[in-house]
């Protein structure tokens, strides 16, 4: 069992937890409540709810990982760890741009950090040798 992946699984379901019922309240809540238009409200919800989506595939991507071996879990990590290097990106960008600081949206953390203990977990796994093995 590789233990990293298992490690990046537990991280994504507990962010998955933040997002719903931490940040939920927070963010998505008060937007709902609010004077915005129909349309943007609609459009926050549907994000909302696909950044959910998102996190949710990506725990079961990272359980789906634990159980399976080498090469068949090494794209799907990738795949997840480049667009949560990404979404710390933007959280980072906007931070800084808008706010001047990443402190008031630390969310950048958590998707620098899964990312990191999932890339260990492929060279556990010696997935990087894995993924140029001829099909």
């Amino acid at each position: 069992m590789n233990y990293w992946f298992l490690v990046a699984a537990v991280l994504m379901g507990l962010t998955v937890f933040l997002h719903v019922f931490g940040g939920g309240p927070e963010i998505h809540v008060p937007i709902q409540a609010s004077a915005l238009s129909d349309e943007l409200r609609a459009i926050s919800a549907v994000l909302w709810h696909a950044v959910t989506v998102i996190l949710v595939v990506f725990t079961f991507g990272y359980v789906w990982a634990v159980a399976v071996r080498r090469a068949a879990a090494a794209s799907v990590v990738v795949l997840m760890a480049i667009t949560q290097v990404g979404f710390a990106g933007v959280f980072l960008f906007y931070g800084f741009a808008i706010l001047g600081s990443p402190w008031p949206m630390p969310q950048w953390v958590i998707f620098c950090v899964i990312p990191a203990v999932s890339l260990m977990g492929m060279r556990r796994a010696g997935v990087r040798d894995a993924m140029f093995e001829e099909a």
